[in-house]
């Protein structure tokens, strides 16, 4: 896994979720709160599924086959999606559930200061994991808002980590206010309250993690300023004159495929035309490095079929598109 998938924020997670785990549930084997056995098993799910993007940069490491000829990086992007099932079914639901109960069978909690000494070691370990995740976020993020960041980003590893941090940090404090308002008014309903608070909080995370993840393994396009500069270079203003259309799409989150139809004059002898794609290819992977598979098709613009349509998906170059049936 390259530097931007963010390995060591999660190495951070993972060494903070595996001590908090264990710590919450001693704390709810002595105080049989709810809250604890809900957090206990978050911290177990999110510890898994920062195996699993770890995982998944190991296997996306792998080299192209015949069978695979773009190679495994969107291998990156599944376990990414795995990550929120897990999130969903393990954490969220789970939560659900043991909130549910507790509040139909309250019982008071037990030696109290179990569960709020641990609330309180687990915020100071997560708080601290979360500003990992926030250092690596900001060396890539550049002037993006942190929701365009999530949503835009193609290195899937850095949002969930954020995003279950942040899950992890505010189900803390539920859990925090579920026992003291427990402790405060000797009614364990509160304890089933913060973890029924806790599992709405997972489930709503996951949803948007699985809706981001879904988008990237349908295939996205190259950023807008990504774009903007593989247009620069493919034309040259002599034998390319400009780009007919063109498509990307991220294989993985370091790897890019440009396909585009550009144009080249009439009178461009065969070995100028090859020669000028050559060039172009070299000038795109200067300017986007991650731009490693392009397929440069020449043709000769024709104003007239372009003036045809404003079709975004006809080939100006070639013949006019058929009306679908």
């Amino acid at each position: 896994m390259s530097a931007s998938g963010g390995t060591k924020a999660i190495v951070a997670a993972l060494a903070a979720n595996l001590a908090i785990a264990v710590a919450k549930f001693v704390a709810f084997l002595f105080s049989g709160s709810s809250s604890m056995l809900a957090e206990s098993v978050h911290s177990l799910a999110d510890s898994g599924n920062q195996g699993l993007l770890l995982l998944g940069g190991k296997k996306a490491q792998r080299e192209a086959t015949s069978q695979h000829p773009f190679g495994y990086g969107r291998e990156r992007y599944i376990y990414a999606f795995l990550v929120s099932i897990v999130l969903f079914s393990v954490g969220g639901m789970f939560a659900i559930y043991e909130g549910y109960e507790k509040i139909k069978h309250p019982h008071e909690l037990e030696h109290w200061y179990w569960p709020v000494g641990v609330l309180v070691f687990a915020i100071i370990a997560e708080g601290f994991s979360f500003r990992t995740a926030i250092k690596e976020s900001n060396q890539t993020r550049g002037k993006e808002s942190w929701t365009d960041f999530v949503r835009h980003a193609k290195a899937p590893e850095l949002p969930v980590v954020l995003l279950e941090d942040l899950g992890a940090l505010v189900g803390l404090v539920l859990a925090l206010g579920g026992v003291g308002l427990a402790l405060a008014t000797g009614d364990g309903v509160w304890d089933g309250i913060g973890t029924l608070c806790i599992g709405i909080l997972l489930i709503a995370i996951a949803i948007i993690l699985a809706a981001e993840t879904k988008s990237l393994l349908l295939g996205e396009s190259a950023g807008t300023e990504a774009v903007r500069k593989i247009e620069a270079a493919v034309v040259d203003g002599d034998t390319v004159t400009g780009i007919i259309h063109m498509r990307t799409l991220h294989l993985g989150p370091e790897e890019l495929l440009v396909a585009a139809k550009i144009a080249v004059q009439h009178d461009d002898t065969a070995a100028e035309v090859a020669s000028a794609i050559n060039a172009a290819e070299s000038r795109i992977r200067e300017a986007v490095p991650i731009a490693r598979v392009i397929y440069l098709e020449p043709d000769i613009y024709n104003r007239a079929e372009a003036a045809k349509g404003a079709d975004p998906e006809a080939s100006p170059g070639g013949p006019a598109p058929t009306a679908a049936h």
